[in-house]
Parts: structure tokens; sequence; C-alpha cells
């Protein structure tokens, strides 16, 4: 029910979503929807929270272990990069946002499900490399979100704006992104 309703949600939008519709996608009756999720907000709620889990799937924060670090960075801006231009990724953060207007509770339970988390995740990585001595971090949440903000630049707003990709400017950016994260954080 859930990837039939998530399937719907972010092809065609919220309003232009029948449970109806979700319940023939799914193979089941209309009361089997409403007795699951009650109503059709709760319904796109879980279809938030299916469609981060799948997405991180997509994305996952590995330490590499060979590369100098400036390589290893670079890989990591890259695929965030990636990652945050997929159309799909895009077309969400457009549906989710829309929604969040009507309900601020979705836009908390994306961001908990998916950007946070991802945070954390990058966060620990971070961590991991000031154990081992590479960087010198204060505060590794903070210093993922300085490159993140980074990585993504304009491009991440541009994207959402309808302006297609320019992988010549996302390189130019990623490797502005590690120089400066290096410049403040790499151990001496």
């Amino acid at each position: 029910m859930i990837a039939a309703a998530a399937r719907s949600f972010f092809d065609v939008g919220y309003e232009a979503t029948a449970i109806e519709q979700v319940a023939a996608d799914a193979g089941v009756s209309k009361v089997t929807v409403y007795n699951h999720f009650g109503d059709k907000r709760s319904l796109f709620g879980a279809a938030v929270e299916y469609e981060c889990e799948r997405m991180r799937g997509l994305f996952e924060m590995r330490p590499a272990s060979s590369g100098s670090l400036v390589d290893r960075l670079t890989v990591i801006g890259e695929a965030m990069s990636a990652f945050l231009s997929r159309p799909e990724l895009v077309r969400f953060d457009r549906r989710v946002a829309a929604e969040t207007e009507h309900d601020p509770e979705i836009g908390r339970a994306f961001l908990n499900a998916g950007p946070h988390r991802m945070k954390g995740a990058f966060a620990g990585l971070l961590e991991s490399l000031v154990e081992a001595g590479e960087l010198e971090i204060d505060d590794c949440a903070i210093a993922a979100e300085q490159f993140v903000s980074m990585v993504k630049g304009m491009g991440d707003l541009e994207r959402r704006f309808g302006m297609e990709r320019n992988e010549e400017v996302d390189r130019a950016r990623i490797e502005g992104a590690v120089e400066v994260f290096l410049a403040a954080y790499a151990a001496a």
C-alpha cells in the first residue's frame, strides 16, 4: 500500500492522489487503506518515510580505505552531489516542501527520516577521521553541515527551480569544498 501511495503522491501530487486509486494499485480495498492509515495525510506521512528509507539505501556513507584524504573527500562530495541531483529526489523534495506548508509534521518527519540521519552518518565518518588523526574537528556535526552546504552550493537550489545539472560547475564546486574543508580541518 505504501509503495503504491508513494508512487502516486510523488508522480501526481497530494491533491491528485485518490485513495481509491492507491487501493486499486495495491490490490486492496479502500477500507483497508483507511483501517491501516486513518486518513490521506497519514498515508502521505508513511509514504514520505518509505521514500526516505528507500533513498537512504541509494546513498550510504562509508569511509574509503584507500587514497589520499583529498581523494576520499572528493568521492564523498561526488556521491552527495549525484544523489542530490537525482530527478526523483528533486521531485520528492518539492512534494514534501509543498505538503509541509499544510502540515509541518510532514517536514519534520522527512528531516528526521532523511537529512538528519544522513548528517549523523557523515558526522560519524568525520569522527572516525578525527580518531585516525587525519582531521582536527571540535564539532563533527557542524563540520558535516559545512561540507554538505559547500558541495550543494547554488546547484541544489538551481535544480529545485528547474535548471539542469552542470557537471563541470558541480566538479569545481566539489573540488573547492574539499580544499576549503581541509584548509579548516586537516590535521597539522
